[in-house]
């Protein structure tokens, strides 16, 4: 079942959502080679308690995985696609690292992640950061009332498609209010006109993940960390996007 937000509901789910982009934007300026991702973990824990707030991530425990996950962010470096766990790893010249926050904050969840290069990368690594910034933002004009789900999913699909890149089809996009994760999920790919209805009240976390190989992907024996089975690099974008009557409503970009 769908859950719908009312308008005041949706606007103490921008507080959560303002806070994690917050978080994000003040992890950028720290990325660069030699940092390790615990560093870049403690300082997200800091910003997020510092604003009485709890790290939604931190002992969150997954579908797959009953371990409780250890971090307040998921740090996944090149191969790593999502909740790569943080540690003594240091960044290197010319990898990607996507980051991934979530926190709670007067009972709403906000939850966001962005894709950054460390130092001199590549010329694919710039298109595949620009491919899955560009499928999300295709995805996210999709998101007015009358359209339906299968549209938002489409638009990531075809984006990574036309610029040789594969979609991860086991993790999803999904719902998000009072739960982290609420209904619908929201895929990464599929034909138009296609699933639910968009209707106002929704809010959704689209997050495409975009592979330079296949989409086949594997999961660590830390039971947690995913990454791609050929070990090409991935990307990983996500926004909270509520649909409202006037077209859909970026939550966690300030």
């Amino acid at each position: 079942m769908i859950i719908f937000k009312s308008d005041d509901e949706i606007k103490i789910m921008e507080k959560a959502a303002e806070l994690v982009a917050n978080v994000l934007l003040k992890l950028e300026k720290l990325i660069k080679p030699g940092i390790t991702t615990e560093m870049l973990d403690r300082e997200a824990e800091d910003i997020i308690i510092a604003h009485n707030a709890r790290p939604a991530f931190k002992g969150y425990k997954g579908r797959i995985s009953k371990r409780p996950f250890p971090g307040t962010i998921c740090a996944s470096i090149n191969e790593e696609i999502v909740h790569g766990i943080p540690g003594k790893r240091k960044l290197s010249e010319g990898d990607i690292i996507s980051i991934d926050v979530g926190a709670k904050l007067n009972g709403f969840f906000g939850d966001s992640a962005r894709s950054y290069l460390v130092g001199n990368c590549d010329d694919h690594a710039k298109k595949l950061l620009k491919t899955t910034w560009d499928a999300l933002n295709d995805s996210i004009d999709q998101c007015i009332t009358g359209n339906r789900l299968g549209d938002v999913s489409h638009a990531i699909e075809s984006r990574a498609l036309s610029n040789g890149f594969s979609v991860v089809k086991d993790f999803v996009g999904h719902g998000i209010g009072r739960d982290m994760h609420e209904d619908p999920q929201v895929l990464n790919y599929g034909p138009k006109n296609q699933g639910p209805l968009l209707k106002k009240g929704i809010v959704i976390a689209i997050e495409p993940m975009l592979n330079e190989g296949d989409s086949d992907v594997e999961i660590l024996p830390d039971l947690w960390t995913v990454v791609t089975r050929d070990r090409k690099r991935s990307c990983h974008f996500e926004d909270m996007i509520a649909i409202t009557s006037e077209g859909p409503k970026i939550l966690t970009r300030i």
